[in-house]
């Protein structure tokens, strides 16, 4: 079973990553001329990474019995 630390840790290496490409998806859409495949590319990785970030998270609640 996977340490929750090591969750912790690895969501908040998402959450870093997830930052970054919202930086570089922020300038390309700042240049006059930006690579519309490039772009595309960098939104869907960080759709990718919201989406494990999501799922680590649901890791980290306990299950509550009905």
């Amino acid at each position: 079973m996977i340490d929750r630390e090591d969750i912790l840790r690895r969501i908040i290496e998402l959450e870093v990553e997830h930052r970054d490409l919202d930086a570089a998806i922020h300038t390309m859409t700042q240049q006059v001329l930006h690579e519309e495949l490039q772009l595309r590319r960098l939104k869907k990785r960080k759709l990718q990474l919201k989406d494990q970030i999501t799922l680590l998270r649901m890791q980290l609640i306990p299950d509550i019995p009905a």
